[in-house]
């Protein structure tokens, strides 16, 4: 039974996300991202759940400076959890008498509209995770009358719904990756992804170009492209990419040895199923069997049979 670190404490839509992974999983819950895909990397854990991005919120910034700057982990799989907030409370508790309300920062921002039309005169604060919110509510003599929360939350502390799916947008979906210490990549699927860390050399003209020129030529497409700052100064930047395929492909394997032959470092994060299950549409010239054939043919003018 595999044991895996999550964003905690319990009650998290990581905990909710890691359940539907792994349901036979050991759960060791931490404080922060890093600190769950530190223990992965320290063995105290076989793996990690953490969450990538979100359809409103974006990238998770914490996860995307992990996998670039911390020692290698790789993407396994994948999932996208439909993120559907309650109003949590203590039993007895009633909508007109809540005062404060205490919540996840990106809870608050998919939330604005129920808290103006329900609590208009409630005072929300800001808590370091929807479930420790729930978590402190539920203590006797909490200054908290609420939490915004994952239902599950309100399973683990004693709390009772008093409003459910009170997100602004029904179709909320974030996605969480699980990691774990390099090894054996997933077979190829037919339907997968492929995740990096691209470094530039250096800072010319064209430089994004080039990098994107090396999937286009090669008819891969990408499903997500994301810049960070090094940290060395304004205007310098890494870049996150997704994209369809699997590194066992010949035109994934093509363009990602054309990154390594242009850019400063390419941190390959994993290739691996996708939740969606979609397939990708091969661009006529780039399948397998015509990189093969198209080898042959070079194979043959070189040895001088043309």
């Amino acid at each position: 039974m595999p044991r895996l670190a999550y964003l905690g404490p319990e009650g998290t839509f990581t905990e909710e996300a890691l359940r539907l992974l792994d349901p036979t999983a050991e759960r060791l819950p931490c404080a922060t991202v890093s600190a769950a895909l530190n223990a992965a990397r320290a063995g105290d854990a076989d793996g990690a759940v953490v969450p990538l991005e979100n359809s409103i919120e974006g990238a998770i910034t914490t996860t995307l400076d992990e996998f670039a700057w911390g020692e290698p982990l790789l993407i396994t799989a994948e999932l996208l959890l439909p993120v559907q907030f309650s109003l949590l409370a203590p039993p007895g508790t009633e909508i007109p008498h809540i005062k404060r309300v205490y919540t996840h920062p990106a809870a608050i921002t998919q939330t604005r509209a129920f808290l103006a039309r329900e609590l208009p005169d409630a005072v929300v604060v800001a808590a370091p995770s929807t479930a420790a919110a729930a978590q402190e509510v539920s203590l006797p003599g909490s200054p908290y009358d609420a939490a915004i929360a994952a239902r599950i939350a309100g399973e683990h502390y004693g709390l009772v719904q008093l409003a459910t799916d009170i997100g602004d947008r029904s179709d909320t979906v974030t996605r969480f990756v699980r990691v774990a210490r390099p090894g054996a990549l997933p077979e190829p699927t037919g339907s997968d992804r492929t995740s990096l860390v691209v470094f530039l050399a250096d800072d010319h003209p064209g430089a994004l170009l080039e990098m994107l020129t090396e999937f286009s030529v090669r008819g891969v497409n990408l499903t997500r492209i994301e810049s960070r700052p090094t940290g060395g100064g304004i205007g310098r930047y890494f870049f996150h990419f997704d994209f369809e395929g699997h590194v066992a492909d010949a035109r994934v394997g093509e363009a990602i040895a054309g990154l390594h032959r242009i850019c400063g470092e390419v941190r390959f994060l994993g290739s691996y199923p996708r939740a969606d299950g979609l397939a990708p549409q091969i661009k006529p010239g780039t399948s397998d069997a015509e990189f093969t054939e198209a080898g042959d043919w070079l194979a043959r003018i070189r040895a001088g049979k043309v």
